[in-house]
């Protein structure tokens, strides 16, 4: 009977496809199925003998898995699912059957299992795929395609953004498939650190469709290794571990803190949930997982959505023509989007029309949905329905017109009124030749305004007004000095400032002292002089660095510090503590500077008075400008220089010294101050 069979073509590409017309693919289909159904039909002998790796039975079936993968993956192209179900249950049939029977090296590449299990859903392949991997020639070569894919991601993966990103995305894409229905190929790939490593540095260039291929990856392998008996609980445990650390290693980095695999990992999957609720009911699971999980929960943050279809904007109603049905666009809810595109990053496959069901079915609940398919554990009703469905618009009932009877006219609206109303340009009564466009005189140019001098003020009306002014009118007194004398009130600065100016003082001088403190490496960071100076000025790195930044790039500030903290000499005045009795020649000398307007000398032992009166006796003899008296005999020199420096420093002072002297000369004589 085989001799009989005619020979499979290939199954045409995409490109022919489109060239091929409804009535055509339905005959098409239906001598695929005849043919298919035949070639069923034979005994196992037979099939075997045409079951082969270069007979046309295994290149129909190899590339009907190709195209209709692709076709899956294309949101552009029709998937051969919904135009043809019947075919697709034939060609399952076809295909399980040859890789039972004596699969060819051709049908046991990764690529066409991850094609296969793009197409068909987990509860067809998973069996399968368990068939082969537990079948030791199948398995050594579904093995071998698996470690040469493998070899051929982990260079491109440890080269980040200098690998090739497309290859990287389309072979983690393909494979997502497969990882899906096979715990034995995500065992596979999680043997050695040297992929997941990859995957971690990958993960870092920012690039979404990678990162969502990357993301899957991750959560399938982890998800696969609980669905194997026993579960690989030792190889999770490590595998959580190692996500922690480059989460932990990325937030101390200069990156963003939240943009890691780890916090991308646990926010946009329910990856805890599920491994929480298998170990929960495991027997076998280790105490020290749960460790693991909760460690993880640090690094979740809010939800970032991937919105896989651009929507498209509603055409206003402008209430222009009557309302047909099909003009009716109903609206889709941001949220209800969210959750979709948040399925399909993990199930590309699955229309928008089922997905809305699932979660109509476990209320709105997507980590409830995504279990509960990773888990094929959806009611009958959703299992069996059609899973690439596209989301359906529900037509509203058109709603009557609303009553369009006459009504009263409305008052009219009032008329705003301005000051410019009933004017000359209001009744357009205005002579033409009043009215200027622009400027009046564009010919005139500055020059000619500045020696116009018609509109110039008058000179001899500004000098007798400065005439008029006395500046001896107003006397300097106290009111606004902000030095601090008996009674007055500090204006001085607040501890914050204080504490900047110690702080920008001690920058200052480790800035002059050694700059190379201020470096922006690690070995300068971690040298002794940064950490001293870290701890006296308490500011961080960043704000050191930044500070000696500011201050290279500011030539003014530079000079500012430099006059500010320039060392000009001063020395700290000592005075002395030791007690003396006062003494009659010091009484006398305080009584002489009260009498002749010593203003600043209260040394009690005399000395080296600074006092502008007639200075003190003691030992030293006073250094003053002289002994004049106000109300000494007018005309005398010492008398008109007293008058003269008897304002100088009231202003600062007023009365205090006054004040101070006769408490000082109460003190002496033993009276109550």
């Amino acid at each position: 009977m085989s001799s009989s069979l005619p020979p499979f073509a290939p199954f045409p590409k995409a490109s022919w496809r489109q060239h091929i017309s409804p009535d055509e693919w339905e005959a098409l289909s239906e001598a695929w199925i005849a043919l298919s159904q035949a070639y069923l039909d034979l005994d196992d002998a037979a099939f075997k003998k045409e079951a082969t790796d270069d007979s046309s039975l295994t290149t129909f079936v190899s590339t009907f898995a190709e195209e209709a993968a692709a076709a899956e993956s294309d949101a552009k192209t029709t998937t051969i699912a919904s135009s043809s179900p019947r075919l697709l249950k034939t060609i399952f049939r076809l295909a399980s059957r040859i890789l039972t029977a004596s699969p060819p090296p051709r049908l046991l590449d990764a690529r066409f299992l991850a094609g296969l299990c793009r197409i068909f859903p987990k509860n067809h392949t998973a069996p399968l795929l368990a068939r082969l991997f537990s079948s030791s020639h199948a398995a050594a070569a579904v093995e071998s395609s698996l470690l040469s894919l493998k070899k051929l991601l982990i260079p491109h993966l440890d080269a980040g953004s200098k690998g090739d990103l497309k290859l990287v995305e389309r072979e983690l894409t393909q494979l997502n498939p497969l990882l899906h229905a096979s715990p034995d190929a995500c065992m596979l790939l999680l043997a050695g650190s040297d992929f997941f490593d990859g995957l971690v540095t990958c993960f870092r260039v920012v690039n979404p469709p990678l990162r969502k291929a990357i993301i899957t990856t991750v959560y399938l392998c982890l998800v696969g290794l609980t669905e194997v008996e026993p579960p690989k609980w030792s190889m999770i445990s490590d595998q959580l571990y190692a996500i922690q650390v480059a989460a932990e290693a990325h937030r101390k980095g200069p990156l963003n803190a939240n943009d890691s695999l780890g916090a991308d990992l646990v926010t946009n999957t329910p990856i805890l949930k599920t491994l929480l609720r298998k170990v929960e009911s495991s027997t076998s699971a280790p105490s020290n997982i749960k460790n693991r999980i909760t460690a993880l929960e640090s690094f979740k943050t809010g939800i970032i959505v991937r919105p896989k279809k651009k929507l498209v904007k509603r055409k206003l109603d402008k209430g222009k023509g009557r309302e047909a049905p099909e003009d009716v666009h109903a609206e889709m809810h941001v949220h209800q989007m969210s959750r979709i595109a948040h399925v399909q990053d993990l199930f590309p496959d699955l229309g928008a029309g089922f997905i809305v069901k699932c979660l109509d079915e476990y209320h709105d609940d997507v980590e409830q949905v995504i279990a509960n398919l990773i888990d094929e554990t959806l009611p009958p009703h959703l299992a069996t329905a059609d899973r690439s469905e596209p989301l359906s618009h529900t037509q509203p009932d058109i709603k009557p017109h609303k009553d369009l009877a006459p009504r009263s006219t409305p008052p009219q609206l009032p008329t705003r009124r301005n000051v410019f109303d009933d004017d000359e340009f209001d009744r357009l009564a205005i002579d033409t030749s009043k009215l200027s466009f622009g400027k009046k005189n564009p010919d005139k140019t500055a020059d000619d305004v500045l020696r116009d001098k018609s509109t110039a003020p008058n000179k001899a009306a500004i000098l007798s007004a400065l005439a008029a002014l006395d500046p001896d009118d107003d006397e300097r007194d106290d009111t606004y000095d902000a030095a601090d004398v008996g009674g007055t009130v500090d204006a001085g600065s607040s501890g914050q400032d204080e504490a900047a100016d110690a702080n920008e003082e001690l920058l200052f001088r480790a800035f002059q002292g050694h700059g190379g403190v201020f470096g922006r490496d690690a070995e300068t960071r971690r040298s002794g002089a940064r950490a001293k100076l870290r701890d006296e000025t308490g500011m961080a790195d960043e704000a050191i660095e930044g500070w000696a930044l500011m201050l290279q790039r500011n030539p003014a500030q530079m000079k500012r510090l430099e006059a500010k903290y320039a060392w000009s000499g001063q020395q700290a005045q000592l005075e002395r503590t030791s007690w003396r009795a006062a003494t009659a020649a010091a009484a006398a000398a305080a009584a002489a500077a009260a009498g002749s307007g010593a203003e600043e000398s209260s040394d009690p032992d005399g000395g080296r008075g600074r006092g502008r009166g007639g200075g003190g006796g003691g030992g030293g003899g006073g250094r003053g400008r002289g002994g004049g008296n106000v109300a000494g005999p007018t005309g005398e020199k010492e008398t008109e220089a007293a008058k003269r420096n008897k304002e100088a420093h009231k202003g600062a002072r007023a009365n205090h010294n006054r004040r101070d002297a006769r408490a000082k000369k109460m003190a002496r004589g033993g009276f109550a101050g």
